[in-house]
C-alpha cells in the first residue's frame, strides 16, 4: 500500500507526525508538510521535521511546493491520502479545487482518480463556511473525520487519546491496527 500523509498548518500538526511514526514498515508513505505547518510544529513542539524520520526507510518527505513530486500525478499511484491536520485553508482550497501547493494538488489527483481520501479538521467550532466545504467534499466521496474523541476506549493520558484518535484513522484506511480498546 502507498499513502500520501499531508500535514498543513492547523493547531496539532503533531496528530500527524504521531500518525505517519505509527504506520507499518511495509506501507510505503509519502509524506508533505506546508510551511505552517512546519511553523506550528516548531511554536507548538519545538520539533523541525528534518530530525524526525531520517531512520525510517518507508518514508518520501516531499516539499509543499515542488508540484512536481510524483504524487502530484495521477499516474503515480497512491491508494490513499489523509490530510491530518487539515487547516481551514487547506480545506477551502480542496472544496473549491484549488490547486496551488503540492498538498492541494495531490488531493486533487486523488478526486480526479476516484481514489480514497480521509480529511481530519482541526478547528471549534466549525463555521458555517467550513461545514459547508466539508459537505461539499463529503458529497465528494471524502471521508470527513475530525479528531474528536471517544470516551468508550476509557483514554488515561494525552498518549492514549491520540492513540484513539490514529487508530480510527487508521480504519477508515483499512490499516490493521489495536491502537485502542474497541467497543465491547
Amino acid at each position: 500500500m502507498k499513502i500520501t500523509v499531508a500535514i498543513s498548518g492547523a493547531s496539532g500538526s503533531i496528530l500527524g507526525i504521531n500518525f505517519i511514526k505509527q504506520i507499518p514498515k511495509n506501507i510505503e508513505v509519502f509524506a508533505v508538510f506546508s510551511k505552517s505547518a512546519k511553523k506550528a510544529l516548531m511554536l507548538e513542539n519545538n520539533i523541525s521535521i528534518d530530525e524526525i524520520f531520517s531512520e525510517h526507510k518507508n518514508i518520501t518527505i516531499f516539499k509543499d511546493s515542488n508540484i512536481g513530486a510524483s504524487i502530484a500525478s495521477g499516474s503515480f499511484k497512491v491508494d490513499k491520502m489523509i490530510i491530518l491536520p487539515c487547516s481551514m485553508n487547506t480545506l477551502a482550497k480542496c472544496a473549491v479545487g484549488i490547486s496551488d501547493s503540492l498538498i492541494t494538488r495531490a488531493f486533487t489527483v486523488m478526486i480526479k482518480e476516484k481514489r480514497e481520501v480521509v480529511i481530519a479538521p482541526r478547528e471549534m467550532p466549525f463555521s458555517t463556511i467550513a461545514l459547508k466545504n466539508m459537505l461539499k467534499l463529503s458529497k465528494l466521496g471524502v471521508t470527513i473525520a475530525p479528531p474528536i474523541l471517544g470516551y468508550y476506549s476509557n483514554q488515561q493520558s494525552l498518549e492514549d487519546m491520540e492513540k484513539f484518535l490514529i487508530g480510527k484513522w487508521f480504519d477508515l484506511l483499512k490499516i490493521d491496527n489495536n491502537l485502542y480498546k474497541r467497543w465491547e
